[in-house]
C-alpha cells in the first residue's frame, strides 16, 4: 500500500513538472493604470513578439518608442506561459496580441505570470521605451 502511495504522488510531481506552465484563466485588463499605458484597437505601427519557452524568453531586453502603438505578442514555444508588466499593469496571453501606447519612457520590467515549475523565477526580461 506504502508502495502505491508512493508512485500516485511521485506521478504527481512528474506531472506538475512536465506540465510546466500550467492553465491560465485570467486574461489580464488595463484597469486601473497611471495613465502611462493606452490600449487601443487600432493597427500598431510597431510589432513586437516576445518568445517564451521553459524558464526564459527569447531577448533580455525588448525596445519600443514612447507614445507609439505597439502590439505585443505572446508565443509560448512549451507550455502555456503569460506576460505580466506590473508597473504598467499590462497581461498577455500566449497568442492574443494586445496594443498598447506607453506614455511614459523608462525601463519596464516583466515576468511569466503562469506558475511553470523550478526555473520559473528566472522568467524575466524587460521592455524599454525610448
Amino acid at each position: 500500500m506504502k508502495k502505491l502511495l508512493l508512485m500516485a504522488v511521485m506521478l504527481a510531481a512528474a506531472i506538475f513538472i512536465l506540465a510546466a506552465c500550467g492553465s491560465k484563466s485570467d486574461s489580464g485588463s488595463n484597469a486601473g493604470n497611471s495613465g502611462s499605458v493606452e490600449e487601443t484597437g487600432t493597427a500598431a505601427a510597431a510589432k513586437i513578439t516576445i518568445k517564451a519557452k521553459r524558464y526564459e524568453f527569447d531577448q533580455p531586453e525588448y525596445t519600443i518608442k514612447k507614445g507609439e502603438p505597439t502590439e505585443l505578442t505572446l508565443v509560448s514555444e512549451d507550455g502555456v506561459h503569460g506576460v505580466e508588466i506590473p508597473d504598467l499593469d499590462v497581461k498577455l496571453d500566449s497568442g492574443k496580441p494586445k496594443v498598447v501606447t506607453i506614455n511614459d519612457a523608462g525601463t519596464y520590467e516583466f515576468h511569466c505570470d503562469v506558475p511553470c515549475g523550478t526555473g520559473h523565477a528566472k522568467m524575466v526580461a524587460k521592455i524599454v521605451v525610448q
